[in-house]
């Protein structure tokens, strides 16, 4: 105001024309009311912001809420009073909580799936598995504690069926080691021959899927069926040596080296469990001495 008065003496002491005054002042006036549509607006676009970092704030609280599976926060009014800022002031607390909140329970889902995903894949057998936490994908829109329950369960599941596969994978082994024993074989061959994993010099997860266990039984079968094969043969070649040494009146003397062949005249399969009782040498030593004595009785039937 002060400095209109100063232009209205300046104009009176210079002369300046009326309608030239009048154009000044509208222009003035102009002017003002420009910068007080700019301060007007201006206020409206920080009223509108605040309005939508309220709206967000408030929406993305909710949905926390929701997606955490919790009905409220302690410590949070369940109406918020007073200005904009204020009520913004007020919810940025809560909601940085619970985005910290949210934050911890992801961490929670991606370990129990990343161990639910590795302890599948070894099931499977999927050796190429990254175990990875950052190929996990979760859910973000159910971060409950009852899904996270529901996954821990399913977790606990997988833990039981992992070990009853690594006991019958054991089982399995132990069997093959015992069968290898008594007919002479070299068990370490035989084991590594089903899945390299199973040797335990190999260092590597045991392998215990279904189509290891499936190789595995198939050879304990297989070893099974070559121990009764064995055991007929020298069932066969024993009763054989008793026949000549009756024959021949072998003396007791000669007939003992046999005797672990003889011994096994009575005995069935599943009784037998001496390593190295029914090797491949024991049976051609026996076949060789039946021959001999065939032969030996055959040349003593010419005298």
């Amino acid at each position: 105001m002060n400095s209109l008065i100063l232009k209205q003496l300046i104009w009176d002491e210079v002369g300046e024309d009326p309608f030239e005054r009048e154009k000044v002042l509208l222009d003035l006036e102009q002017e003002c009311l420009e910068v007080y549509r700019r301060k007007v607006d201006s206020a409206n676009i920080s009223r509108a912001r605040l309005h939508q970092e309220l709206a967000d704030s408030e929406a993305e609280f909710t949905h926390l809420l929701l997606s955490l599976g919790e009905r409220s926060l302690p410590g949070r009014p369940e109406k918020m009073a007073g200005t904009l800022k204020e009520q913004l002031d007020s919810i940025t607390p809560a909601l940085r909580e619970m985005q910290l909140r949210k934050e911890e329970r992801v961490k929670q889902f991606q370990a129990v799936q990343g161990q639910i995903q590795k302890i599948s894949a070894e099931i499977t057998g999927q050796t190429e598995y990254n175990g990875s936490s950052s190929h996990v994908t979760v859910n973000e829109n159910d971060l409950s504690l009852k899904k996270l329950e529901e996954y821990q369960t399913e977790l606990q599941r997988l833990h039981n069926e992992k070990s009853d596969r690594l006991q019958r994978v054991e089982r399995y082994i132990s069997r093959v080691q015992n069968l290898s024993a008594t007919l002479g074989m070299d068990s370490s061959m035989i084991i590594t021959k089903v899945h390299p994993s199973l040797n335990e010099l190999s260092g590597l997860s045991k392998n215990i899927s279904d189509s290891i266990l499936s190789k595995l039984h198939s050879t304990v079968e297989s070893l099974e069926e070559e121990k009764k094969m064995r055991l007929e043969k020298l069932h066969h070649l024993g009763k054989a040596l008793t026949n000549l040494w009756d024959l021949m009146d072998t003396p007791y003397e000669d007939r003992q080296m046999f005797s672990h062949v003889t011994s096994l005249l009575s005995v069935s399969s599943a009784e037998i469990s001496t390593p190295g009782s029914l090797t491949s040498d024991i049976i051609q030593q026996a076949d060789a001495e039946v021959k001999r004595l065939d032969q030996l009785k055959a040349s003593k039937m010419k005298e």
